[in-house]
């Protein structure tokens, strides 16, 4: 039975909450102020105003309607609130005035400062994490991408346990009177979700040797991977779709698209190699959530070349792609080390949204520049070059040869023709082939192989 006293306790322990609607949105962006002086670590500073673009941007990835949103400065973070008293009252009345029953706080929450501003505002408090969270959540459609989000939310509620009374009262040790005070419901709860979690990850360490498997049996046919990785919404989606043929999901919204996709594609030269599209990155990704899409980001690591899509237009991209290297860092894919194993190419897309002075200025520099091209994946501009640039990563310089195939040997001939651009052929007397060739360096060798070093140059 109840106490009275328990009662009471529940009473002023759960927040009154105003019948507001849940779905009308305000966006809360606070930016801590700290020194800079000293600090030589070179990062690019996001503005403001990028910021506040972004936590909109993620907010309506998941159809909430945005009634407000501002940037606020925090001076000295409160351990209880994050933000000042005064702020939190005044955040408060506006509120109250736009009807909006859900405040998205674009900074990391503490439990503690999560339950305290949810109290003060009646309303309930999403923080970055737990934004991204429900869209990852709301975007997974394979059973690896729905084990991988789950896992990873687990990992976020297993702090955020502080609940309302009745969540907190001791569970008793056994049905008799005098069995004990037992563990408390919170420690339990705890458990429960460390069981959960070593299930999924069992469960994900399953994926994880199945994506072995399906790449070991990948390099037996030995087809090169072409990795595409960029922040969320660079237009990785649309480039893939263009080169590919594919029909990805490709919208102009934050995490357009989650889950991983592979194509089977020939380059220009008749290489065949295979292309993945992975979920895009994030400034301040949480680590737990880097950690539990390690099964699906192993597929940039297998990558024998890596290409860097880069929102050319964007004001902020020097930010993003800072972002984007220190994410693969996390992965191993950073360093000197890694490179040499895996070379990047960057990729500057959305050349078309520029204006025609500054498109040809981006342009002129990327020329000066070595593994860098610029693309538009709307409109197709660029993407020979691209894939050129490719295949000469892969496979070298292309070379013009000339090449004499016997009579017997129309295995060879056929894949001369699938791998190379037959400049000229000349069928002699004889019953061989004459041709002359413009095949890459890659090619040429294993061409070589092939007819037991007999050819001519």
């Amino acid at each position: 039975m109840i106490r009275q006293r328990d009662k009471d306790e529940k009473a002023d322990d759960t927040p009154k909450r105003k019948l507001r609607d849940d779905k009308r949105a305000f966006v809360l962006v606070p930016i801590l102020k700290r020194d800079t002086r000293g600090d030589k670590s070179g990062s690019v500073e996001r503005s403001d105003e990028a910021r506040l673009e972004e936590a909109v941007g993620l907010a309506r990835a998941i159809d909430l309607e945005i009634v407000h949103s501002a940037v606020v400065s925090v001076a000295k973070p409160q351990p209880a609130t994050l933000l000042g008293s005064g702020k939190v009252e005044e955040i408060g009345g506006m509120l109250d005035s736009l009807d909006a029953g859900l405040v998205i706080v674009d900074h990391p929450l503490t439990p503690v400062q999560q339950r305290n501003l949810e109290r003060e505002w009646h309303a309930k408090v999403i923080d970055r994490t737990g934004l991204i969270l429900e869209i990852f959540g709301s975007r997974a459609s394979t059973r690896e991408g729905v084990l991988q989000v789950e896992l990873a939310h687990l990992n976020y509620q297993k702090g955020r346990l502080v609940r309302s009374w009745t969540h907190l009262e001791r569970q008793r040790g056994s049905t008799s009177f005098i069995g004990g005070p037992g563990e408390t419901q919170i420690e339990a709860d705890r458990r429960i979700l460390q069981d959960k979690i070593i299930k999924l990850e069992r469960e994900l360490e399953q994926v994880r040797r199945t994506r072995q498997l399906h790449r070991a049996k990948r390099k037996k046919v030995p087809h090169p991977i072409v990795a595409l990785v960029g922040y969320t919404n660079a237009g990785k989606s649309t480039l893939f779709n263009s080169i590919t043929g594919a029909s990805v999901m490709a919208q102009d919204m934050l995490f357009a698209t989650l889950d991983p996709t592979l194509r089977r594609m020939k380059l220009p030269k008749g290489r065949a190699v295979i292309l993945s599209d992975t979920v895009g990155f994030i400034s301040n990704l949480p680590t737990h959530l880097v950690a539990a899409f390690r099964a699906t980001l192993e597929e940039v690591l297998e990558a024998d070349l890596v290409l860097h899509v880069r929102d050319i237009a964007d004001p902020d991209t020097g930010a993003q792609a800072e972002d984007v290297r220190a994410i693969l860092e996390q992965l191993g894919l950073g360093g000197e080390d890694a490179i040499s194993r895996a070379p990047i190419i960057e990729v500057w897309n959305k050349i078309d949204r520029l204006a025609p002075e500054a498109a040809t200025a981006i342009t002129e520099k990327a020329a000066t520049m070595a593994d860098t091209v610029v693309v538009s994946a709307i409109t197709g501009e660029g993407v020979d070059r691209l894939l050129s640039k490719v295949e000469e990563a892969l496979s070298g310089q292309t070379v013009e040869r000339q090449v004499v195939i016997g009579t017997d040997d129309q295995a060879t001939l056929s894949w001369l023709y699938e791998h190379a651009n037959i400049r000229n052929r000349v069928d002699n007397d004889d019953g061989t082939v004459s041709l002359d060739v413009e095949i890459t360096e890659h090619d040429f060798r294993d061409f070589e192989i092939r007819l037991g070093n007999h050819s001519e140059e």
